[in-house]
């Protein structure tokens, strides 16, 4: 519901958007950790009886809590210092590289004690980047410089992957621009490196996916183990002579790769929800708005009933049953000429 969220109501509030929310056919939110016009973290932490309160709001309009994100904390345990400026509002300002580092940390302990609070057992996250300046290798990259910063990423992320574990938790990674884990190869090393890590899971993106050209589908079979969470968010990848994957330094408009509304973009979400079926996947299909073209609140509106029309009730039986017929061992050994 980041997207959403605004200083206008009724967008300006909890209370007042949780109406609108359940009037557009939403079962369920993602609470912004970071954001205090909703959430407040520390108080989360500290205090059952908030998350109780909020439970008790989030009841009276019929509108379950899906988990508490972390994006944004994520992103800052590892930040490389071309992006610091940048990156700047997502953390306190006057903090040394080292103390972003500990305060993200920090933060993310938080987001589990609350979540303990909630009872929510997932937190989506970014993973943070040191690398991503050096992603196309030109000039030459230097031997041992992505493994030294994927060896950096994991001792910054294995103590609140093991807090996570300790509480039957799972961080989501959302493979994403700007982060070191942005596809399934840096994912897989950075999986490598934590020894398999039970809590290093995934949030599962195809719209990102998309945009770089990456098979999604297969990702999903590789990974479905993995995948937490499900992010329907849709996006569209229309080269031509000007522009391709690296966008050219356009706006979002007039990028060969656009995030969509849903629906309006190339993303083949039936086989995705297929698959996913397929492989017992009894996560949370979460909207994610993101579109240059839509406005937001239609946007909104058309997510809920385009995200139930795919929603697939597993099959109990094989389709053929009828036609089955009962055989034991001695007639097998018949049939096959063994007798």
């Amino acid at each position: 519901m980041a997207q959403l969220l605004g200083d206008i109501p009724p967008y300006d509030k909890l209370e007042h958007l949780l109406p609108r929310l359940k009037e557009w056919g939403y079962i369920g939110i993602q609470i912004p950790s970071w954001d205090a016009r909703v959430f407040d973290l520390d108080q989360a932490a500290e205090s059952s009886t908030y998350c109780e309160d909020l439970l008790g709001v989030l009841h009276q309009h019929g509108i379950q809590l899906i988990e508490i994100a972390a994006y944004l904390q994520g992103q800052i345990m590892a930040i490389h210092p071309v992006y610091e400026r940048l990156f700047q509002a997502f953390f306190p300002r006057g903090l040394t590289r080292q103390q972003q580092y500990e305060w993200a940390s920090e933060q993310l302990v938080k987001c589990i004690k609350a979540s303990v609070h909630l009872g929510t057992t997932h937190i989506s996250v970014l993973s943070g980047g040191l690398a991503w300046p050096y992603l196309y290798p030109w000039p030459q990259r230097s031997n041992g410089l992505i493994e030294e910063a994927f060896q950096e990423l994991v001792r910054r992320w294995q103590p609140v992957l093991d807090l996570a574990a300790d509480h039957g938790m799972t961080f989501g990674f959302e493979l994403h621009p700007g982060s070191d884990l942005f596809d399934g190869a840096t994912y897989q090393r950075f999986l490598e490196l934590t020894d398999n890590h039970p809590a290093a899971c995934l949030t599962f993106d195809p719209s990102h996916f998309l945009l770089q050209q990456l098979d999604y589908l297969d990702f999903i079979r590789r990974f479905a183990d993995r995948i937490k969470a499900f992010h329907v968010k849709d996006a569209e990848f229309n080269p031509d002579g000007l522009t391709g994957v690296y966008g050219g330094y356009l706006d979002w408009k007039n990028r060969a790769g656009r995030f969509r509304s849903l629906g309006d973009g190339q993303v083949n979400f039936k086989r995705i929800f297929s698959l996913l079926t397929e492989h017992q996947f009894e996560g949370w299909a979460i909207l994610e708005w993101e579109c240059c073209v839509k406005s937001l609140e239609q946007g909104a509106k058309e997510g809920a009933p385009f995200i139930k029309r795919h929603l697939i009730e597993p099959s109990s039986k094989s389709f053929d049953d009828f036609a089955a017929s009962p055989t034991d061992r001695q007639l097998n050994l018949k049939m096959l000429g063994l007798d």
